[in-house]
């Protein structure tokens, strides 16, 4: 059995950010399920939203994201972020992020939702910048150790081990690359291991995002909260060959405009900001806009901007539209909706506690209050910074540096009778039914029609998955299915529960925004 101090689950900045913050008072094992850089953290284009130029203050940020949240933000944690935040960006500048200045100032971006130019940003891949100083860093740490391509199956908690009526965690079981399970044991444990966006057909997320630490944690315990608020970015590259390439929010904010493919502007028609309405508005305006008129994508247009203006500010979307024939600065880019950020995820309080002693959750996989019914622009990467800063510091107050796990014996992991599988398109074709139907039945529009039908389909699917886990030896693609399942279960039961359209939830049966505000929250049954 493998042992550490501190378990991290997931390289993000989330988990990264932790991962630094303990490394300074014992052993940390990061574990990352394939590279080093393919995390939702790298693919992340807009920035960090932080107070901090003199037309800016921290009330605005607060009512610009309570605004977006449809009045399901919790205020004291969105309160508790948007204050903390400018210390975060402080400590990525003096790690040697390098966010871009123009004439000697911080250039800021303005993105929807947004009363203030407040993104920090690196041109148009600011988490792949962050996350290669936040690696680098790591890396120099000598009590920090990475593990790749290592995947974390289960927690092992006590109540797992029938040993006590308090739970606690105790590690994970882990399947290296090797492909044998092991044990990992430590004294504090943080989950980071980011969205679930592929539970959708047509998403933003990298491969690596199928709702993992949403589904370990619920089957520990921990209760799930909100998981109907899935976000929907809505200017995705439309293109054959292109593969989950996302257009930043921060393009519309330069001035960019959305019409129909005859050129035809309308979210004038949807929304007094137009463009730079809430990302769930443009999206159902997209939406509703492609169905009305049976077009396939809109366009986004922004060729009245200086081409060095936006080969400097939008260098890798510029790079990529032209690598598929798309020149920018000549010709609007074709643009579709996106699964693109999970609101919801595993409930936790103002320091991503989750209520099972020494397990902590920061990131995407979290539901921590910041965002409500729908997230405001950018402030992901910095929900990810402050909570696993946060983490870190209410971990470090209980720490057990000499704990011991001999007193719970915990076994190795047993395969029992299971065989290797010989049917590898059991497993494609089941993930492929997954995403189309909560594509279809659970997406931008929903019914209760269409949510019944879903929920159907994912019970007789999980039935599936689970008979086929236990029969046969574990592998990456089988230990994702059986998480996107389950996550894809979360979402739909979630959505059934909200008889309202609030935010990113909008269903035709439910077409107002109901009296009553409150969270949705599911927990494991107890068998």
């Amino acid at each position: 059995m493998k042992k550490y101090d501190f378990l991290v689950i997931g390289g993000g900045v989330a988990g990264l950010t932790y991962a630094l913050k303990v490394a300074e008072y014992g052993s940390v094992a990061v574990l990352f399920k394939k590279g080093l850089t393919e995390s939702s953290t790298a693919w992340a284009q807009g920035g960090v939203a932080a107070v901090s130029s003199k037309d800016d203050n921290y009330d605005l940020h607060i009512q610009d994201t309570l605004i977006a949240g449809a009045g399901l933000c919790h205020k004291d944690i969105v309160e508790l972020v948007v204050n903390e935040g400018p210390d975060r960006v402080d400590e990525l500048i003096q790690m040697g992020v390098s966010f871009d200045k123009e004439d000697g100032d911080y250039h800021l971006h303005k993105e929807g939702g947004h009363s203030r130019r407040r993104i920090y940003h690196f041109a148009d891949h600011t988490g792949y910048e962050i996350q290669k100083i936040l690696l680098m860093r790591a890396r120099e740490h000598p009590k920090i150790e990475f593990l790749e391509n290592t995947f974390a199956i289960d927690l092992i908690t006590t109540q797992k081990l029938g040993l006590s009526e308090s739970n606690q965690v105790l590690g994970a079981y882990v399947l290296f690359n090797n492909q044998e399970i092991q044990p990992v044991l430590a004294d504090k444990i943080l989950m980071a291991t980011g969205g679930a966006g592929k539970i959708y057909l047509y998403t933003s997320n990298p491969d690596v995002a199928t709702g993992d630490g949403i589904a370990m944690c619920y089957r520990a315990g921990v209760p799930v909260s909100n998981m109907e608020f899935f976000q929907f970015h809505p200017t995705c590259l439309y293109h054959p060959k292109a593969k989950n390439f996302l257009i930043t929010e921060a393009m519309r904010g330069e001035g960019a405009k959305l019409t129909r493919i005859n050129g035809e502007e309308f979210m004038k028609d949807h929304h007094e900001l137009a463009e730079l309405a809430p990302r769930d508005i443009v999206a159902r305006a997209i939406d509703f806009e492609m169905k009305k008129h049976g077009e396939d994508y809109v366009l986004l247009d922004i060729t009245h901007r200086e081409s060095k203006f936006l080969k400097e500010h939008f260098p890798k979307i510029y790079e990529t539209c032209l690598r598929y024939g798309i020149d920018l600065t000549k010709e609007p880019i074709p643009v579709v909706p996106a699964a693109h950020y999970c609101c919801g995820g595993v409930k936790c309080d103002e320091f991503g506690f989750t209520g099972i002693e020494n397990l902590y959750v920061a990131g995407e996989v979290a539901c921590t209050g910041l965002h409500g019914a729908n997230r405001l622009a950018s402030n992901s990467l910095l929900e990810g910074m402050v909570f696993g800063e946060r983490a870190a510091k209410r971990s470090l107050e209980s720490f057990n540096k000499d704990r011991e796990f001999s007193e719970f014996k915990i076994p190795e992991w047993d395969i029992g009778t299971a065989t290797d599988s010989d049917e590898q398109v059991v497993i494609t074709q089941t993930w492929d039914e997954i995403r189309r139907f909560m594509w279809n039945y659970v997406g931008i529009v929903r019914t209760n029609k269409r949510l019944n039908r879903a929920l159907s389909r994912v019970q007789f699917l999980q039935n599936e998955i689970d008979e086929y886990y236990w029969n046969f030896i574990v592998t990456t693609d089988l230990l994702e299915l059986r998480n996107l399942c389950l996550v894809s279960e979360l979402t739909i039961k979630s959505a059934m529960q909200r008889k309202e359209s609030r935010g990113l939830h909008y269903t035709l049966d439910y077409p107002e925004v109901g009296d009553e505000v409150v969270d949705t929250i599911l927990t494991y049954p107890k068998k």
